[in-house]
């Protein structure tokens, strides 16, 4: 490399081309998604926490996917929602690449946990005698630990194999924070291994749990077909499709962004789609999950009558 080159201490992050106008606005609209988010998965962490009634295998998975989609949301959307007010839009190298370890990091675990989600969900429909045997706290735990070991570990193999690149220029990531792909392109050097590694990761972290995630589902629902009571089955269809509709858009936007060979012309459609996992994903998560959900109503019925009781 030249001996004029000089080393990037910041990166610029380029935002949609849009008026002042319309970037003011979409800064409120996205600050109140961002606020409802935030709220409506505490409100499930303090439900679970408080009422004992939501101390299940299901409701211990759905605390860690409101504790992910939390921090997932928190890491990306106030810096998009600062740049869409600031002309400054840079970010140093260091918090950028804290801030794509955290976003591979829960992006990854978040994945492995919907497959405990749906694995709890699969013995829980098709083999409802042997679920407290099969489903244990122990089990419950491990598929935990390890899901959040393993997103954890795979994003600091990533990280590692990016800090080994050097960024001489240009300073501006095409996106609206620092998601690996576009930080990958600003490297002086070919990035093969990093995207062979990508592709790998993309296998075991999407094409693998959403595989597992359809065969649980299928399952399900073979089985909600053998349910004799037409409100009950009703019921449980109306549950799982909305269950499999998150999954499908999780999963399918993960695999469009990292999966389908990129183009110029495709680079503000991924904006589009990264903005719905770091903003509304974390907010179609707790509604879809859990606030729909007749057990976590009537433990917010409840938490509401002690408050006036009090």
């Amino acid at each position: 490399m030249g001996g004029n080159q000089s080393w990037v201490t910041e990166f610029i992050l380029v935002r949609f081309r849009l008026s002042a106008e319309v970037e003011l606005f979409l800064f409120w609209i996205f600050s109140l998604f961002y606020i409802f988010s935030l709220m409506a998965n505490g409100t499930i962490l303090g439900l679970i926490g408080l009422d004992p009634k939501l101390h299940t295998p299901m409701y211990f998975f759905l605390s860690h996917l409101a504790v992910i989609d939390v921090c997932y949301a928190s890491n990306n959307v106030p810096k998009m929602l600062a740049n869409l007010v600031n002309q400054k839009r840079t970010i140093s190298f260091v918090p950028c690449i804290m801030q794509t370890f955290l976003y591979l990091a829960f992006a990854h675990t978040e994945c492995l946990i919907l497959v405990a989600m749906s694995y709890d969900r699969f013995v829980a429909i098709c083999h409802p005698l042997h679920y407290t045997v099969i489903v244990s706290w122990s089990v419950c735990t491990s598929l935990a630990v390890a899901s959040w070991a393993c997103g954890f570990l795979l994003a600091l193999v990533h990280v590692i194999l990016l800090l080994r690149l050097p960024f001489c220029g240009p300073q501006e990531v095409n996106h609206l924070f620092c998601e690996i792909l576009s930080v990958l392109k600003l490297a002086c050097v070919d990035t093969w291994i990093n995207k062979v590694v990508i592709l790998a990761a993309c296998v075991f972290v999407l094409v693998g749990p959403l595989c597992l995630t359809l065969v649980s589902y299928t399952h399900i629902l073979w089985a909600i077909l053998k349910i004799q009571s037409k409100e009950g089955c009703k019921k449980a269809f109306s549950t799982c499709s909305s269950h499999l509709c998150v999954v499908g858009l999780f999963f399918g936007i993960a695999m469009v962004v990292y999966m389908v060979p990129d183009s110029k012309q495709r680079e503000d459609q991924e904006k589009l789609l990264s903005l719905f996992h770091s903003l509304f994903n974390p907010m179609l998560n707790p509604l879809i999950y859990s606030l729909r959900n007749a057990q976590v109503k009537g433990a917010m019925c409840r938490a509401l009558q002690k408050k006036r009781s009090m």
